[in-house]
Parts: structure tokens; C-alpha cells; sequence
């Protein structure tokens, strides 16, 4: 009797110890009752609901995040397209994008300060015949101060005249900067005239 008695007040013991433990760790130490309770068939079909209900909950809040992203990725899209659908030519012109490529960093900014409105002294030249750029108009390529900048989008709008003289890709054509300041030319070469033909409707 004293055997079996020792026995339960060790069990007791252990038991005590592992509730203090799991107390520190901020956990409800498991009694017979909580067992009961646990088994309790209304308890579980109820705790089954509340589980149901949380997942449900979960996937909802993932969806909405979900779309919240989608919804910003088409904003940006739509911005994305709203700059670059005015540079997709409409068959009667041709559209450049004009880069300076600068590496040193003062000196592009002092190169850019010098050619404010370069961007209207670009021009393509068919067999003689000019045809001057017409600046994006998106937003100012020169600002108040004269500075040009790095990047400049650019019209060339063509008469039906023009266009067949264009197509015909034995006359000599060119594209050149006429600035005070830059000037430039470059011939425009037989395959690069061949892909941009396809440019007119």
C-alpha cells in the first residue's frame, strides 16, 4: 500500500511539473474534463465549422490580396500603354526613338544642355526630298531651361508620294540631326528600309 502510494505522488509530481512547463510556455495543461469536453460530439462538430469557416476566410483574404495585385499590375499596364500606343505608327509615318548615349555623366549634362529642341532638327531625307521630325507630344523633350533630353520619340509623317518613293528601296535615303550645335547623317540602309516599309498600311 505504501509502494503504491509513493508511486501516485511521483506520478503527481511529474504531472505538476509538465503543467508548470507547459504554463511557462503559455499552453492549457490537458485534464480529464478537457478530454471529455474534446470528445463531446456537438464540440467537434462545431470546432469542424469554425475550422471550415477560418480556411474559408483565409482563401478569401488571399483572393482579395490577390486581386489588389492584379488590379495594380492593369493600372500599370494601362499607363504602359497609353505612353507607347502613340509611338505604333498609324501607316502613313514612320516613328524613331532618338537615344544620346553618354556614359560620363557631366559630360551628357552638359552635351544636353547645349541642343534644347534638337529634337525638332532631326530629319529623313528621300532621294532629296525632306521630310522633318515631328516631336511626341506626350510631354516638353526640352525643358524651360533649355536642357534637351536623353530620350526623344519622334514622327515622320508622309504624303502617298513620298511613301512609294520610300518603297522603292533603290533611292538613296537618310536620316541626319541638323542642329547648331550637333549635326549628323546617316544612310538608312536597304534591309533596314525593306523592315520599315512594313511600317506603312
Amino acid at each position: 500500500m505504501e509502494i503504491q502510494l509513493e508511486k501516485l505522488k511521483k506520478i503527481d509530481a511529474i504531472k505538476a511539473e509538465i503543467k508548470k512547463e507547459l504554463e511557462i510556455l503559455g499552453e492549457k495543461p490537458v485534464s480529464k474534463e478537457t478530454k471529455e469536453l474534446e470528445n463531446d460530439e456537438e464540440i467537434i462538430a462545431l470546432r469542424k465549422q469554425l475550422d471550415e469557416i477560418k480556411e474559408r476566410n483565409k482563401k478569401a483574404e488571399e483572393k482579395k490580396k490577390k486581386d489588389s495585385k492584379i488590379a495594380v499590375a492593369i493600372e500599370m499596364l494601362k499607363d504602359e500603354l497609353a505612353a507607347y500606343n502613340p509611338l505604333i505608327p498609324d501607316g502613313k509615318e514612320l516613328v524613331a526613338t532618338l537615344m544620346f548615349e553618354i556614359d560620363n555623366p557631366l559630360s551628357r549634362a552638359e552635351f544636353l544642355n547645349k541642343v534644347g529642341g534638337i529634337e525638332e532638327k532631326v530629319f529623313l531625307k528621300i532621294n532629296g526630298e525632306i521630310i522633318n521630325s515631328i516631336p511626341e507630344q506626350d510631354v516638353d523633350r526640352t525643358s524651360a531651361e533649355g536642357k534637351a533630353s536623353s530620350v526623344q520619340f519622334l514622327h515622320f509623317q508622309f504624303t502617298d508620294k513620298q511613301i512609294e518613293k520610300f518603297k522603292d528601296i533603290k533611292k538613296l535615303a537618310t536620316i541626319g540631326i541638323e542642329h547648331d550645335l550637333y549635326n549628323h547623317m546617316t544612310k538608312i540602309s536597304e534591309h533596314t528600309s525593306a523592315e520599315l516599309i512594313n511600317d506603312f498600311s
